[in-house]
């Protein structure tokens, strides 16, 4: 009965579908992975409180920079652009938030160019839920409406958040992997399936990766994931939130998309700098064509749970050795 009990509860608020990822990429890098970064932010804050959750696509032969600017009091989408990655113009804010979603949030999202568009998925409202936006040209952008990822039925991994996307294509369909949040405020991980961008079909069996243990670097929250895949595995890059709120980054491994496991051999990204000495978060990545895995990622000098990290935003790389 209470079996059943679960499956109206599940059906009757959202949709729900069990699957995997499709076979990932046998060629590229298969670990293990070694890290190095520049020693100074390739984006700094300037007059903001910070700049963080960059996510960078390649559009009409231009690296765009999408990422979460903080005023002191609402957190906005910019864009900054760059001819390589390293160098970086700011364009200036290009969301801010609107309608439904309040006046805190319309950032830590996700950009995919499709075509002539970037479509970008976002953190909004209270509770937080995702949201839609699309553009032709990385300055103009017009919103989907409601949110397309809401918050899930009470008693789910995500009621009451779902939040940090980080959207992927593989086959025929997109893929969300983005945190949620229980009444207990555990911060996991979960995966959302769509072929269109507007309507998921969130994974029956989330979350995929789960706290870590007693004294572990993330034993208080997840968060931030960033996902490829490489030398026959999916890998995930992701914020591990510890003990007084000092973040690091960690990498798990997954035969499917739907079964990770933490990479135990692999150490957890801390700052190596006064500027990220605190606060290690919000990878992204891109595969390079020699078989590098470049990440860009946010860092902060103060461990605060959300904002005033004095966060900017760095780039470091991943190689694989015959990489």
């Amino acid at each position: 009965m209470a079996a059943a009990l679960w499956l109206v509860l599940l059906t009757g608020c959202g949709r729900y579908a069990d699957f995997t990822l499709p076979a990932p990429e046998a060629s590229g890098p298969a670990g293990p992975f070694s890290w190095q970064a520049t020693a100074t932010p390739v984006l700094d804050r300037g007059e903001a409180s910070d700049v963080l959750n960059p996510s960078i696509v390649r559009f009409h032969d231009t690296y765009w920079n999408f990422y979460s600017e903080f005023d002191g009091k609402t957190w906005h989408t910019a864009a900054a652009t760059s001819p390589d990655g390293i160098a970086w113009t700011k364009v200036g804010r290009v969301l801010s938030p609107q309608g439904w979603e309040g006046d805190d949030i319309a950032a830590n999202g996700s950009a995919v160019v499709v075509g002539n568009e970037i479509l970008y998925w976002y953190q909004a409202g209270s509770p937080p839920r995702i949201a839609l936006a699309r553009s032709s040209d990385g300055r103009t952008w017009t919103r989907h409406g409601e949110a397309v990822v809401p918050v899930g039925p009470r008693g789910s991994f995500d009621e009451r958040a779902a939040a940090d996307p980080y959207v992927i294509r593989a086959g025929q369909f997109f893929y969300m992997f983005y945190l949620g949040q229980d009444r207990a405020a555990r911060q996991r991980l979960g995966i959302a399936r769509s072929s269109d961008g507007i309507t998921w079909d969130k994974l029956r069996k989330n979350p995929v990766l789960e706290l870590g243990g007693l004294a572990a670097f993330d034993e208080y929250g997840l968060g931030e994931p960033a996902v490829w895949s490489s030398g026959g595995s999916w890998w995930m890059l992701y914020t591990g939130r510890g003990k007084g709120e000092r973040r690091r980054i960690g990498l798990a491994r997954s035969a499917d998309g739907v079964a990770w496991k933490r990479v135990e051999d692999f150490p957890p990204i801390a700052g190596a700098q006064a500027w990220n000495s605190q606060v290690m978060c919000d990878p992204t990545i891109e595969q390079l064509p020699g078989g590098g895995i470049r990440v860009w990622f946010g860092g902060g000098d103060i461990a605060s749970p959300d904002q005033n990290l004095h966060g900017q935003i760095g780039l470091g790389m991943l190689r694989s050795a015959g990489f």
